[in-house]
């Protein structure tokens, strides 16, 4: 189990962290998400003792990492898939580990064979590809047989296989009984992965629940229309007010407005519908809507959409 305990980081004037407080639990992939800058790789070296805490702590099964010694036999880590030495190869890189740890040769043929790597067990670090040397990374956070894992965007150059065999080995590593924390900003994955979510914006907390229970709490009311007069019937929309954006040549979401009401007012304009479905929001829109406050950077690709609709509803 880890818990973080209002853990706050410093760097001069930048407070990366704010009076954190999480627990991830054995038995769950715990999906670590935030937008850029939110504290997320502060916050995962922190608890592994790579930075100090200005104040509060972090500790994994009741202690700081710091204080274990044989750390891959209780902790298992991928942080950066290219802090391995390039001349290495990739069963000296694990053995070189191995003997530091006190583990037993046979499992760096075991963790090589269990991602996939064997065949290249003898190849030059140097020489692999991103998702390579992504393999190799979760082979040595694999190497310990330890109880807690972190991972730090670990399906980031992977091929689909790559991905879709991720995404099974955390769900087996949680099934075990296993602490899993795998932090990612790929929305998809955590949808499809992920058990619970820890999600913080500019270093605070922003949600610590179930991924459905994250989804619920950032829905509102979308539906979506199709119909071969969008510009009327967004103007119309607009006027009763709604937002509305396009979607594809003939598609709307709309939100601000139920669908009972959008089939009435396209009525009354004698406007054909292809469809009107109301939705529930995808975690992705969820996440886009609670974290909107704490990201620093984001582009507003639908201002323009919205503009030109409201300027389409004045005349």
């Amino acid at each position: 189990m880890i818990e973080v305990n209002g853990l706050t980081k410093r760097y001069g004037d930048v407070l990366a962290v704010h009076d954190l407080t999480f627990t991830v639990r054995p038995g769950h992939v715990t999906g670590f998400l935030g937008p850029n800058g939110a504290g997320k790789s502060t916050t995962l070296r922190m608890i592994l003792g790579l930075h100090e805490p200005t104040s509060g702590s972090a500790t994994v099964d009741g202690q700081p990492y710091r204080r274990r010694s044989a750390g891959l036999r209780h902790v298992g880590a991928l942080l950066d898939a290219d802090d391995v030495h390039g001349g290495r190869s990739a069963a000296a890189h694990l053995s070189a580990l191995a003997r530091s740890n006190g583990l037993p040769r046979r499992r760096v043929d075991e963790v090589l064979r269990e991602v996939g790597l064997a065949g290249v067990a003898r190849r030059r670090v140097g020489g692999f590809s991103l998702g390579m040397r992504q393999r190799l990374g979760i082979a040595t956070a694999l190497l310990g047989d330890p109880p807690v894992l972190l991972f730090d965007e670990p399906v980031n150059g992977l091929d689909p296989e790559g991905v879709r065999w991720v995404r099974g080995l955390f769900q087996r590593l949680a099934a075990e009984g296993r602490t899993v924390l795998v932090s990612s900003h790929l929305m998809s994955e955590m949808e499809n992965t992920a058990d619970r979510l820890v999600v913080i914006g500019r270093g605070e907390l922003i949600a610590d629940e179930s991924v459905a229970e994250f989804a619920a709490r950032g829905a509102r009311t979308r539906v979506t229309v199709r119909t071969p007069d969008t510009a009327e019937l967004a103007s119309v929309l607009t006027l009763a007010g709604a937002s509305v954006c396009p979607e594809g040549d003939d598609g709307l979401t709309v939100t601000g407005l139920s669908a009972a009401r959008i089939g009435a007012l396209a009525h009354e304009r004698r406007i054909v519908l292809h469809e009107l479905a109301p939705r529930t929001a995808s975690l992705e829109e969820a996440f886009m809507e609670l974290t909107a406050d704490s990201a620093d950077y984001r582009a507003d690709y639908r201002a323009d959409h919205q503009a030109d609709y409201r300027a389409e509803a004045r005349r």
